[in-house]
């Protein structure tokens, strides 16, 4: 960036806040109440129920600001760390190889004063970005001009790709001695991919493969500036990006990701998780969206990694999914990150009247935070409104016809091997392990692995589990004596006693889990109990009358979990230890076991994993990987393990199989091969 006088700064700042003085008075009336999105579920019996726990963990995590900017020392200090886990939650962490661009012009469109170059470059192999980039049409010899990462938001122009609705923007940027490169996202662009899996698709395996498409935006984005610092005509010390909603979002991730960026103004693209999760904010967006929050995050933390350099936070006032109370919220803990950096004058607000869309006020505050940050020059912007795109979203009226702006000008010209529809299979590394073959080899891979899981599959889980708390013993169900307990404050679940036993001396109490509104046994795993087992059924949450509302899209509850860094599943394993750890605590005399079927298998077995008073496993029929979207699914998972080494985890533990998959069953006999407790596993 270029050094420029101190006063002349804090003039440009003030010429820039002096555009919306009477939108900040909006903004301190939106700080008074809830933007909520839509009416909560009401219509099953555990919606109240999960609502509130989702909604006082979501605040839980965002009160963790109060204490990341106690001081610049301690910031500074976890700064590393927070990187490496800002990249592993989308899904960056290894960071994948910066193999060759191989970037293609495949035409050009001549502008008055500007030339447009339509291009394509490879993120990754066959992995496609569809550009546009805009420069001016003459660059002296030798000029190296601050350059523009424009990332788009959901315009949805077909073939043509959403680039060709944000071409204004490249335009005036050009006509004003910028590079600006405009990229398609993976959804909307030329070669259209997936954004929307697990939102309405029900791709809850992206959960267990910690596969975001948001990690996919922020990757195309980062390859991007690869692509401007190659250019003769770009200065690589003046770079920024910027974009709206999708765009807005995708600024923060690649300028948090990238500290090349010197310059970043997301627009509409950031609310914290008490409106996202408590508020149901989530409900109106896509998965690009949205990291995993594996760490548990203060979400304002993603965007207090680019402080401090220089951003200009924009919003507008009546947009529903970009609500006002946590734009007034995020702004006060930005302000209070830069301030820990002396750097209070490099961050800004910028708030329009009006609802989610570009207003002349925005545009004009964002190129003249851009001149000031990249050209040093604070004079006010008067020309923002040229060429821009008119008409209606059913008719709209282009500057330069979006055809023309075609990277592959035809449907045959189309790449053939691209990756970009199916790269939710290939983007995160799965994890490849090989069962020990001795007990020297067993220890430190199983710990390795117990490791490596609890820090980012199974972490809300307490290192020691509490028994669960009986609230209500004795209730009638289905002729079977029922009891009601808390695992965690406001979540309960229900314990039915299982079918009498013959009179005799019980030998161990096997809790078996169901997912059925009735508690049932089912008959295949019933034949391998005994007369000398005491039976016990589980209903962990969101099963029975803890059920709650499932409606596909949005998936609130699912998606809002992987906000919080949890999946249902996850809580299900709790709420199955807590139960059987109370379950011992009743009947200290013998043994627990838990047992299940199909999915219920890997919950059973999961919970025996994270708690040592479970004695032994039963599992039938259990699925061959977490890959199968109806699994159960846990955060990052499979890129630790899958089934069946979770299955030999449990070596050390009594464990009956049967009717596992193949694969299931063979590494699960090497791993206890592996332990010496070969005897402890039967089928």
């Amino acid at each position: 960036m270029r050094s420029r006088d101190f006063c002349q700064e804090l003039i440009c700042r003030q010429s820039v806040i002096a555009l919306v003085t009477l939108s900040i008075v909006t903004l301190a009336a939106g700080m008074a109440f809830a933007q909520a999105l839509g009416m909560p579920d009401q219509s099953s019996p555990g919606d109240s129920t999960i609502q509130h726990f989702l909604r006082e963990e979501s605040l839980r995590l965002d009160a963790q600001s109060n204490t990341d900017y106690a001081s610049l020392a301690e910031w500074e200090k976890n700064r590393p760390r927070y990187r490496d886990e800002f990249l592993y939650m989308l899904g960056l962490s290894p960071l994948p190889e910066k193999t060759p661009l191989h970037a293609t012009v495949t035409g050009t469109v001549n502008g008055e004063g500007y030339v447009v170059e339509n291009l394509h470059y490879q993120s990754r192999p066959r992995l496609y970005v569809t550009a546009n980039l805009y420069r001016p049409a003459v660059i002296p010899a030798g000029e190296k001009l601050p350059a523009v990462l424009y990332v788009c938001g959901h315009s949805s122009r077909g073939r043509n790709g959403g680039k060709t609705a944000f071409q204004s923007h490249g335009i005036w940027l050009a006509k004003h001695g910028y590079i600006c490169l405009i990229v398609d996202t993976l959804q909307l662009g030329e070669i259209a991919g997936i954004h929307h899996g697990t939102y309405n698709r029900e791709r809850w395996s992206w959960h267990s493969r910690g596969y975001t498409s948001a990690g996919v935006e922020c990757w195309n984005g980062v390859r991007g500036i690869d692509y401007l610092i190659s250019r003769a005509d770009v200065d690589p010390e003046r770079l920024a990006v910027t974009g709206i909603s999708g765009g807005g979002a995708a600024t923060f991730w690649i300028a948090a990701a990238d500290e090349r960026i010197k310059v970043a103004i997301p627009v509409s693209g950031m609310a914290d998780l008490e409106a996202y999760v408590g508020n149901r904010v989530i409900n109106g967006h896509c998965d690009c969206m949205f990291l995993y929050n594996t760490f548990q995050w203060p979400w304002t933390r993603i965007a207090g990694l680019i402080a401090p350099r220089p951003m200009l936070f924009m919003n507008s006032d009546q947009d529903a999914i970009f609500p006002m109370d946590a734009n007034g919220r995020i702004t006060n803990r930005l302000e209070r990150c830069y301030s820990l950096f002396g750097a209070s004058d490099r961050f800004d607000t910028v708030v329009s009247v009006g609802g989610h869309d570009y207003r002349e006020d925005l545009r004009r505050a964002r190129y003249q935070f851009l001149n000031i940050h990249l050209k040093g020059d604070g004079r006010p912007v008067t020309d923002s409104e040229h060429d821009l795109v008119t008409g209606t979203n059913a008719n709209p009226v282009h500057p330069i016809e979006p055809e023309k702006l075609r990277v592959f000008p035809t449907d045959a010209d189309l790449p053939k091997d691209e990756l970009n529809s199916t790269i939710d299979e290939h983007f995160v590394p799965l994890a490849k392990n090989v069962p020990p073959t001795n007990r020297e080899e067993y220890d430190p891979e199983r710990k390795r692995l117990l490791t490596e899981l609890k820090r980012v599959a199974f972490r809300p889980l307490p290192d020691v589990i509490p028994a669960a708390k009986l609230l209500e013993r004795g209730i009638p169900q289905a002729s079977r004596p029922t009891s009601v307990l808390s695992t965690v404050d406001g979540t309960t679940v229900t314990v039915a006693y299982g079918p009498s036993v013959e009179k005799v001396l019980p030998q161990r109490a096997v809790l078996v889990v169901t997912n059925q509104t009735v508690a049932e046994i089912p008959d295949s795993l019933s034949k391998l109990l005994t007369p000398q087992d005491i039976l016990y059924l589980v209903q962990p949450r969101g099963v029975g009358s803890a059920a709650w509302t499932r409606k596909n899209p949005p998936n609130y509850v699912e998606r809002s979990h992987a906000l919080l860094g949890r999946t249902v599943d996850g809580d299900r394993v709790f709420d199955i230890a807590a139960t059987a750890k109370w379950l011992r605590s009743q009947k200290s005399d013998r043994p627990v076991w838990v047992a299940g079927q199909g999915n219920e298998a890997i919950l059973a077995a999961y919970a025996a994993l994270w708690e040592p008073e479970i004695a032994g496993v039963i599992a039938v029929a259990p699925p061959a990987s977490h890959l199968e979207n109806t699994a159960p699914q846990f955060l990052n998972i499979l890129r630790v393990a899958d089934v069946p080494t979770m299955f030999g985890l449990l070596a050390e533990k009594s464990l009956v199989l049967r009717k596992a998959p193949a694969e299931v069953q063979t590494t699960t006999e090497a791993w206890f091969k592996a332990a010496g407790t070969a005897e402890r596993l039967s089928r």
